[in-house]
């Protein structure tokens, strides 16, 4: 009977978390904006539940895949690094970033690449400053090339926060003051209160702690006022440390205890081992130093344990940083080599086509050169008769042309009389019509008075080239009538 329950029992929760797993898109709509919606949530919450985020951000990616978004996708998948981020899991962040890298070089985004340049850069800034610093001012480049205010201003917190960790307060805080004023002009609450809160611990690290505890205290506000948990439980720990160098032990207990809740809110390990520390220094100050041990012996063991997670963190990173580049350079080796591999196939089959057609066209050459051959030869045969005719007929021209040159030699000398004839026989009766019809046109003379005259010459002129005729057609002429 006992089995039999166990049974039941296994059969319903199995059933029950099927449903779970289907429910878990339940109501949401699968389209492109419930993607930037849950993607925009889950940012969101980064400071106040970096749990939430990670499954938001889940949502997100599943409906992405669903509908083939890819830069949705790509959005899910750094987002959900940020969430890993929050909660120390920087190995784990690491990958969703280099994930979503990749698809944003895929669909060349420009502004997603930047953005995942800027997360990259903060799991280095507790590692490699420098290496930091080189993904930041990548960011910045990008972002001022766009003129994306909001991620300007957040990549010049960062490099604050990096020259801060490096001590060199006065550039730490001109950065941040370039920082505050952009999210001032955009109205961005949590970059205005993360500015006020980065500000304040360099005053406090200055030792100005007169102005660095008002700054706090109004970035406390803020924080509470957005419901930023994790910014909350890093401003209480200064402010806890203001309070403590004051002996103000009230209020330092006051903003610990605060700050520890926050902390468990957001589930920060760091952080717990941070209050846990400050926990041991508010017991010694007040010199309770049964409590102080207490602490002490909880820092002790945080700090292995803490020791061993960070250190196998950052050994994590690098590897999975190392193993990324690498396998990023072969990704781009065997792109290039594809791309060489495909070039190369092309010329082979150009040049083997290429070759074809020239084989063709030497095949065909030679077939009509042999077509050609044969023509000719036949050519050449009927061109040798053909010569034969033509040397008979050339020379029967030419004694047809000899006897025609005589005749022409004679015509020529009969048109040279013609010629001098016409020009001294018929120009006389011309020249005198000529004139007589001047004379009428200029009305010297009646029309009546010239007809006699006109007519004579007419008469004259028909006369003449009636003797030429005459003398063309008669061979027994040797010359023309003169008058």
């Amino acid at each position: 009977m006992k089995y039999l329950f166990l049974i039941i029992f296994s059969i319903l929760y199995l059933n029950t978390f099927a449903f779970q797993k289907e429910d878990f898109l339940l109501g949401l709509k699968r389209d492109t904006n419930t993607v930037n919606k849950l993607n925009k949530q889950a940012y969101k919450n980064r400071l106040t539940d970096p749990e939430q985020t990670i499954l938001t951000a889940r949502k997100a990616q599943k409906i992405a895949i669903e509908i083939d978004f890819k830069s949705g996708l790509a959005e899910a998948d750094r987002v959900q690094g940020i969430g890993y981020y929050y909660i120390n899991q920087r190995d784990t962040a690491l990958n969703y970033y280099q994930t979503a890298l990749s698809i944003y070089k895929a669909i060349d985004d420009k502004l997603g690449e930047a953005k995942v340049s800027n997360n990259i850069g903060n799991l280095w800034l507790e590692i490699d400053y420098d290496e930091a610093l080189k993904y930041y001012t990548n960011t910045l480049r990008i972002a001022q090339k766009y003129k994306v205010k909001d991620l300007v201003a957040g990549s010049y917190l960062n490099i604050g926060n990096m020259y801060f960790r490096k001590k060199s307060y006065s550039v730490a805080m001109k950065n941040y003051e370039k920082s505050s004023k952009i999210f001032n002009e955009i109205n961005n609450p949590i970059g205005i209160t993360q500015s006020l809160q980065n500000r304040g611990v360099i005053l406090f690290s200055l030792n100005k702690v007169d102005e660095a505890k008002e700054v706090l205290l109004e970035a406390n506000k803020k924080a509470k006022e957005f419901e930023l948990n994790s910014s909350v439980a890093s401003i209480d720990l200064t402010l806890t440390s203001i309070y403590v160098a004051e002996n103000n032990f009230e209020k330092a207990e006051q903003f610990l205890n605060e700050g520890l809740a926050f902390t468990k809110l957001v589930n920060d390990d760091k952080k717990i081992y941070d209050y846990t520390y400050t926990f041991y220094e508010l017991e010694a100050k007040r010199k309770n130093f049964e409590k102080a041990l207490h602490y002490l012996k909880e820092v002790h063991d945080l700090d292995s344990i803490n020791f061993k997670k960070n250190t196998s963190s950052n050994i994590n990173l690098i590897q999975e940083t190392f193993k990324q580049q690498k396998q990023q350079r072969e990704n781009e080796l065997t792109i290039q080599n594809q791309k060489n591999a495909y070039l190369i196939s092309i010329f082979s089959a150009v040049t083997v086509i290429l070759a074809l057609i020239v084989i063709l066209l030497l095949f065909r050459s030679n077939k009509k050169s042999k077509e050609s051959n044969k023509e000719l030869t036949s050519l050449n045969e009927e061109v040798s008769r053909q010569k034969a005719n033509v040397d008979k007929i050339n020379h029967k021209l030419e004694e047809i042309i000899t006897e025609r040159t005589k005749d022409l030699i004679y015509k020529n000398q009969k048109l040279s009389e013609y010629s001098s004839h016409l020009s001294h026989q018929i120009r006389g009766p011309v020249a005198t019509l000529k004139g007589l019809v001047m004379l009428v046109q200029d009305n010297l003379v009646e029309s009546k008075e010239v007809i006699t005259q006109m007519k004579k010459c007419v008469d004259d002129i028909d006369e003449q080239i009636m003797d030429i005729n005459q003398a063309l057609h008669d061979p027994a002429r040797s010359n023309l009538s003169q008058k």
